[in-house]
């Protein structure tokens, strides 16, 4: 009796030891898919969480701010005492290329095939140029307000007169300035 019951406890020690504690607890519920997992059955390919994209937006504009001779060149303070309100500027700056920037979605380029372009509102006033005459502007929403806040680095208030790179076709650029209406 005694060796019978010294090889059953060596035997259920030896399980003990050798078997994951998983398997002698009680059954619990399954664990929760990963993000990637839920969305698997919709296509066969990486699908990305939105604030993957939200962090490459703000690591761009943060880029562009550290370097701002890379968005924009000239910047010229025109006069620091004009009173420009800054909705007004922000609404300006939206306005250019009659309105087609301020769009959602796709629609946030300027593509008209414009060489020159005036939006005004408020206390402001927004002029844009092509400097290759040949040029047509071809700026999106998003590097044209990067293009104004570099600029507004350099002149915090008043007017301003500069060169956005990049924001014309074939990777010409775009003079710009903003004035008090």
């Amino acid at each position: 009796m005694f060796p019978k019951l010294l090889t059953t406890t060596l035997a259920v020690l030896l399980l003990l030891t050798f078997s994951p504690l998983g398997a002698l607890s009680a059954p619990t519920t399954a664990p929760k898919p990963r993000w990637f997992e839920t969305y698997s059955h919709v296509a066969r390919r990486a699908i990305v969480p939105q604030s993957y994209y939200e962090v490459l937006h703000i690591r761009r504009q943060q880029y562009a701010l550290a370097n701002p001779r890379s968005i924009v060149k000239d910047v010229v303070c025109l006069d620091r005492k004009a009173h420009i309100v800054a909705h007004d500027e922000a609404a300006a700056s939206l306005q250019i290329c009659n309105g087609s920037i301020a769009g959602t979605g796709r629609g946030q380029y300027c593509q008209d095939g414009l060489k020159a372009t005036e939006a005004k509102v408020g206390t402001a006033v927004f002029r844009l140029k092509s400097v290759n005459e040949r040029q047509s502007i071809n700026v999106s929403r998003e590097r044209w307000q990067m293009c104004v806040q570099a600029a507004r680095e350099a002149c915090p208030t008043g007017g301003l007169r500069g060169v956005c790179l990049g924001a014309a076709r074939w990777g010409g650029s775009v003079g710009f300035e903003l004035g008090n209406a």
